[in-house]
C-alpha cells in the first residue's frame, strides 16, 4: 500500500499542472456530516425523518414555496454548520501543491460549502458546478441577480424544524430568496455564476494544450451516488492521456481504460500519505 502512495506522490511532482476534483467526502474530515443514505441523513435532521423525506425530497426547490420556514430550516443549519466549521488540513497541503506548479491548479467541485475559498484558494481557480450556499438568488426568480449572502442569520427551532422570521427575502421583489444551489427537481436555478466559473476552468485547460503541459488530476471524497466529479475526472483524465489519483474509502476504483491509482482512504488521510512521500523525493 505505501507504495501506491509513493506512485501518486512521483505523478505529482513530474506533472506540470494540478487539477483537484473533489466531492462532499472531501468534507467528511472536517467534520461535516456524510449523507450518504437516508440513515446519515436522517441521523442529522430527526425532525426530518419523522416526516419520512429523503435528502433528494427535502433538496428540492417547491419547499421555498409550499413551505419555506421548512425549506430554510434544512439550508440554514447547512448554512451555519458550513460556516462554523474550518476546512482540514488536506486542503491546505492541496493549495500549496498547486502554487507551487508552474501552470498552477484549478478545482473543481460538486460541493456548495465554499470551503475551497475558506481554505485560501483563489476564487478565479474554482468551479462549483453545483452552485454556492454562500450565494443567494430569488426563488420565484424574478431576475437574474446573484448577490452573497453576507451576515445571512438563519435561526431554527430544532423541535419543529422550522426556520425562524424573518426569513431571507429578494431584494428586488420581497418573495423568499433561496441559495443559488442546483436542486433535484430545479428548472429555477441561475447557473450563470457557475457557467462563468466553467469557461475559465475551461480556458486553463486549453492554455494547457496549447503549451502542451501535462496535468495530474487528485480526486478526493467522489462517490457513485451522484457521479458529476467522478465522469469530470474520468475525461480529463483520457482527454490529457494523463493520471487519475482516486482517494475514496469506498469508491475508489477506476476504469481499466483510464491511468490512474487507486487509493482506499480518507480524502485528509490520503492526501497527508501522499505529501509524507512528496516530502521524501
Amino acid at each position: 500500500m505505501n507504495n501506491i502512495y509513493k506512485k501518486a506522490a512521483e505523478a505529482i511532482k513530474k506533472a506540470d499542472a494540478l487539477i483537484i476534483t473533489a466531492g462532499a467526502g472531501m468534507g467528511v474530515d472536517s467534520g461535516l456530516p456524510d449523507f450518504r443514505g437516508n440513515k446519515g441523513f436522517w441521523k442529522e435532521y430527526p425532525a426530518i425523518s419523522h416526516l419520512g423525506i429523503s435528502f433528494a425530497e427535502m433538496a428540492n426547490p417547491r419547499w421555498f414555496e409550499e413551505n419555506p420556514k421548512l425549506a430554510w430550516a434544512f439550508y440554514g443549519h447547512r448554512y451555519n454548520l458550513y460556516k462554523k466549521t474550518h476546512p482540514h488540513k488536506g486542503f491546505d497541503i492541496l493549495r500549496e501543491l498547486g502554487k507551487n506548479k508552474e501552470n498552477g491548479y484549478f478545482v473543481y467541485t460538486s460541493n456548495v460549502d465554499g470551503h475551497f475559498q475558506k481554505a485560501g484558494f483563489t476564487e478565479n481557480c474554482i468551479e462549483e458546478v453545483h452552485g454556492s450556499i454562500n450565494h443567494l438568488q430569488c426563488s420565484v426568480p424574478c431576475s437574474s441577480e446573484i448577490y452573497e449572502a453576507n451576515e445571512l442569520k438563519i435561526s431554527i427551532d430544532n423541535k419543529k424544524f422550522e426556520a425562524l422570521e424573518p426569513l431571507p427575502l429578494c431584494p428586488k421583489c420581497n418573495a423568499i430568496a433561496r441559495p443559488n444551489i442546483l436542486m433535484f427537481g430545479d428548472w429555477s436555478w441561475l447557473s450563470h455564476r457557475s457557467g462563468e466559473q466553467s469557461e475559465r476552468f475551461s480556458d486553463w485547460l486549453i492554455n494547457l494544450k496549447h503549451k502542451n503541459k501535462k496535468p495530474v488530476i487528485i480526486e478526493a471524497g467522489a462517490g457513485k451516488a451522484v457521479p458529476t466529479v467522478r465522469m469530470k475526472s474520468e475525461r480529463l483524465a483520457a482527454e490529457f492521456e494523463t493520471i487519475l489519483i482516486r482517494i475514496n474509502p469506498r469508491d475508489y476504483h477506476i476504469p481499466h481504460y483510464i491511468q490512474g491509482f487507486e487509493i482506499q482512504d480518507s480524502a485528509m488521510s490520503g492526501i497527508f500519505k501522499i505529501y509524507d512521500n512528496i516530502q521524501k523525493i
